[in-house]
């Protein structure tokens, strides 16, 4: 794919938005994401036909639904690498007034966000980042020539029960740690195979929950005490 072909894909407002919808690591069906962008089923079909034939979001069928998802991780990297971009505000770009209609749900949304949420399959926002400063302040990721999980590391991961993919790190396999340019707190949080697996456990083990059906999420009282004591994280 040239890149000014998918600079198309990306350049239409309801395309964008639904790729910005599927960065919660979920799949969506057509109708959900149609109702999301506020455009017509039809619309949203042919939109999503030309994102999956780019091979940004691939599809999965039961039954008589059709469900999408972003391709990969490396997507998931492309979109929120695009959003961090910082763009000169125009006239157009400015925020909403506060009493202008929807603004502050709009608010309330973005400020949870903000917080805490997902990027794909890993944690983002304040936490996302607290994690990252926490995970390399105790040597369980070395950061001096790009991210990599130590010795103590896959320890302290052993020791959680939490295992990560065997071919992560390998030729075709997943990074085992990454870093991902956080668009709200403009630091990194970490993605990659731990990057994930840390999200899967806070989400399996109810240190986190998901906020209604967007990206944001809550710190549990639960997860707010394992991960003072796991981390140190304090929020």
């Amino acid at each position: 794919m040239t890149l000014a072909h998918l600079a198309g894909l990306l350049a239409d407002p309801t395309r964008a938005a639904f790729c910005m919808a599927l960065l919660d690591g979920r799949a969506w069906t057509a109708g959900e994401l149609a109702r999301h962008a506020r455009v017509a089923p039809s619309t949203a079909s042919e939109h999503l036909s030309r994102l999956i034939a780019g091979g940004l979001l691939a599809e999965e069928r039961q039954g008589r639904h059709r469900y999408v998802r972003l391709a990969g991780p490396e997507v998931a990297t492309l979109i929120e690498d695009l959003a961090s971009f910082p763009v000169p505000a125009g006239p157009a770009d400015r925020p909403p007034s506060p009493t202008a209609p929807g603004s502050l749900r709009e608010a309330t949304r973005t400020s949870a966000e903000a917080r805490a949420r997902t990027c794909y399959d890993h944690l983002a926002g304040r936490l996302g980042v607290a994690v990252r400063d926490a995970v390399i302040a105790r040597g369980l990721v070395a950061d001096e020539d790009g991210p990599a999980l130590t010795g103590r590391g896959r320890s302290w991961l052993a020791e959680l029960g939490v295992e990560l993919p065997p071919r992560a790190g390998r030729s075709g396999g997943r990074p085992v740690v990454r870093t991902c340019l956080d668009w709200t707190e403009r630091r990194s949080h970490l993605g990659g195979a731990f990057g994930a697996a840390l999200c899967r456990t806070a989400l399996d083990r109810a240190w986190v929950e998901r906020i209604g059906s967007g990206r944001a999420l809550r710190v549990t009282p639960d997860g707010a005490s394992a991960l003072q004591d796991l981390l140190g994280v304090a929020l």
